[in-house]
């Protein structure tokens, strides 16, 4: 983590925050304040959290590379585009990666600029200050523990053991060994388990999309997930299924339409405005789109991605896969689809919008938002974690909730082929098997479907251990399980922080 100066530069534009509000704000520029004095008000406590959402947006997909870590490195995507072009990503496909690799420095400057911001606002409201009220104080300091974990989450499942800032520090203070990974998680738990009270259930007007309850509590059973406790991600799942605030939405496809975003299923979503300067908008869209219509091509989802989506006895396939990939014979969106788009015949259409929302003269200003947790994710967790804490049968409930979704877009969704208000026999039939080595295996199944090119894959690919990854990962002949269950430290940290022990 490079050095911050004590002095912070709190400018205007930096406060136009990803987290709800609808446009600019109307701000002066503010000048120069120091930690000890710019927490005077309620508006400055809240521009100070605003600063630290963000790092979470993808205005700049190159300086967010959380999807090359988490999708390209996986079995559900390649890099696509022109060889040579964008080279390092390549790499990360192929398990070629040295430190100096730009998509594993970005992804760790990026977050730990996250990581400082929150710092901030912790630091300067760790006690009652004049001048804020105590109900804005303990919100923000919420939020800023919301963030910080969900940072330091993806942190350490990038990269593992890490260096571990709880404060704004001097240069020298900043030169830290890292951590054990068991070190990282303990205080994402005492984040978050400090974040869930401070938190409102729900947000409204140009507040929603900031941090709630329910994104805290979501994250905290993830974590758990990882951390292999199994019943106390369950419980911590359930508890949000009982805040009676997340549905699944009738149409999968909803999650990923700019018409419905902010919607019933979205538990944390980095929200993204097309049409504001500074540019606000989802650049996902120009990177995964085909370079026939401006877009990047550098996205392109798997065959065995595509392998994965079920199909009915009578042939019928998942509706997930064509909401989530753009095949032969199928449209993508107002587009024919030509599949000399993509080398691999498919596109993502996850983070993509049409022509007639987004044209290609503003392609890279999408209004999509991210969904960083749906709560047909929280199910998954919820039932994963029932499954490995030897109660599968009680696992089927949720696991059964996603897929009943799925299969009854039939129902509402008037689009899809063969349509006639009924669900095509045999499709995605509710699983009834308790045998927790099978469950396992369907949940697993289930969670790479539901959840395909989210960002989430190389990571569950890792967590469920060094057979699995082999198989998953045996067509990169250079991964090995114990060498790249974890992208290494990037060069940058090396050269600055020498303390960190490598």
């Amino acid at each position: 983590m490079k050095a911050k100066n004590l002095t912070i530069y709190f400018i205007a534009v930096l406060f136009f925050t990803t987290a709800g509000c609808k446009k600019l704000l109307d701000q002066p520029v503010l000048g120069q304040y120091q930690s000890t004095n710019f927490f005077t008000s309620d508006a400055n406590a809240i521009l100070g959290v605003n600063a630290a959402y963000s790092f979470l947006s993808f205005t700049d997909a190159s300086s967010n590379a959380i999807w090359v870590l988490g999708d390209l490195a996986s079995d559900d995507a390649i890099k696509g585009g022109n060889a040579g072009d964008q080279n390092d990503y390549q790499l990360v496909n192929e398990f070629n990666i040295l430190p100096s690799n730009s998509a594993v420095e970005a992804v760790w400057k990026r977050y730990y600029d996250g990581v400082f911001r929150c710092n901030v606002v912790t630091t300067g409201l760790a006690a009652p200050v004049a001048g804020i009220d105590e109900a804005t104080r303990t919100s923000v300091l919420g939020q800023a523990e919301f963030l910080r974990a969900y940072y330091y989450f993806n942190l350490t499942v990038a990269y593992g053991a890490i260096p571990l800032h709880l404060a704004v520090e001097t240069p020298t203070e900043e030169q830290k060994p890292i951590s054990a990974q068991t070190v990282i998680y303990a205080q994402i738990e005492k984040d978050l388990n400090a974040a869930i009270p401070a938190l409102p259930t729900t947000w409204t007007g140009a507040d929603v999309g900031r941090a709630t309850k329910g994104a805290a509590m979501a994250l905290l059973a993830k974590t758990y997930l990882f951390e292999q406790k199994w019943a106390l991600a369950a419980s911590e799942a359930k508890g949000v299924d009982s805040l009676g605030v997340y549905s699944l939405l009738p149409v999968f496809a909803d999650n990923f339409r700019a018409a419905t975003k902010n919607n019933a299923e979205g538990v944390f979503s980095i929200q993204h405005q097309s049409g504001l300067t500074p540019v606000q908008g989802n650049s996902l869209n120009q990177w995964f789109a085909p370079r026939t219509l401006n877009g990047y091509g550098f996205f392109y989802p798997t065959q065995s991605l595509v392998n994965n989506f079920e199909t009915s006895p009578s042939g019928v396939v998942d509706p997930r896969l064509d909401y989530s990939i753009a095949r032969a014979g199928h449209p993508y969106f107002d587009s024919a689809y030509d599949t000399t788009w993509s080398t691999t015949g498919y596109l993502s259409k996850k983070h993509c919008q049409p022509l007639s929302e987004v044209p290609e003269a503003t392609k890279g200003d999408g209004n999509l938002n991210y969904q960083a947790i749906r709560f047909a994710e929280v199910l998954l967790i919820e039932a994963e974690g029932l499954n490995e804490s030897g109660n599968s049968a009680a696992a089927l409930g949720p696991l059964n909730r996603v897929r009943k979704r799925a299969r009854e877009s039939y129902l509402y969704d008037t689009t899809l082929p063969g349509y006639n208000s009924t669900v095509p026999a045999g499709l995605l039939p509710d699983i009834t098997v308790t045998d927790q080595t099978q469950l396992r295996a369907i949940i697993q199944r289930e969670r790479r479907s539901e959840l395909a090119l989210e960002f989430h894959r190389f990571f569950d690919i890792i967590r469920y251990g060094q057979a699995y990854a082999a198989t998953a990962l045996a067509s990169q002949p250079l991964f090995n399980y114990n060498t790249n269950k974890f992208f290494p430290i990037p060069e940058s940290e090396r050269q600055t922080n020498l303390k960190l022990g490598l």
